[in-house]
């Protein structure tokens, strides 16, 4: 969760002390999984640190995040403000107000779809509605890219993960660490095969799912 710090008017940046952990790792495999060019959607973009942080150094792709709370999307406009200042060419769009679990999106396509940290801190309608919503909106074999922690054969893959899913349920029962199986089969029935599956450090995933043809 981020930490709002000394966000207000005057500086609405939020903080989420995760991003500068995973950021550096998720770049190096966003940079062999993203195509060249296009537009890429990040779903709840939180603080908008990653969006900044990758678009800088991801050149030539345009990167819209979203996020359904104006006073992120607040940060993530600010942080892209200072990630365009600091980078001749950087394209960060205004941030969406997208709710995953919402039958419709107001954007129409995508070339990629990322999602960081937000399946297991969410209800599963959640989780179900960013399979659907990427399913709509990609184009064959265009990616959804989660990242998180995973139970992988049904078990947690290790001890912390464990507490933490026992902490994520404690704060709200429909929250948790999803299962890839599951999550496996849902993607499946919204024409969306895992393609790839990479260890990240502590105890995380990137999981690649792509839109199959139908």
């Amino acid at each position: 969760m981020p930490d709002a710090g000394e966000s207000g008017p005057e500086n609405p940046r939020l903080h989420a002390p995760a991003a500068a952990r995973n950021s550096a790792p998720l770049l190096a495999v966003l940079a062999e999984i993203l195509p060249q060019r296009g537009l890429f959607l990040e779903i709840e973009s939180v603080s908008g640190e990653h969006a900044a942080y990758f678009a800088t150094r991801l050149p030539g792709r345009s990167w819209q995040p979203s996020d359904p709370d104006p006073t992120r999307r607040a940060s993530i406009a600010a942080y892209a403000k200072d990630a365009r200042a600091a980078v001749q060419g950087t394209d960060i769009l205004t941030p969406l107000a997208i709710d995953a679990s919402a039958s419709g999106w107001p954007l129409r396509r995508a070339d990629a779809v990322l999602s960081v940290n937000m399946i297991h801190i969410a209800p599963w309608a959640a989780a179900q509605g960013l399979l659907d919503g990427a399913a709509r909106i990609l184009p064959t074999d265009g990616p959804l890219i989660l990242y998180g922690p995973m139970k992988i054969d049904g078990a947690h893959t290790a001890p912390s993960n464990a507490e933490f899913d026992k902490q994520l349920r404690a704060n709200n029962p429909e929250w948790g660490v999803r299962d890839l199986d599951v999550l496996d089969s849902a993607a499946f029935a919204s024409s969306l095969e895992r393609t790839e599956l990479i260890p990240m450090p502590a105890n995380n995933y990137v999981v690649v799912y792509r839109r199959m043809v139908v």
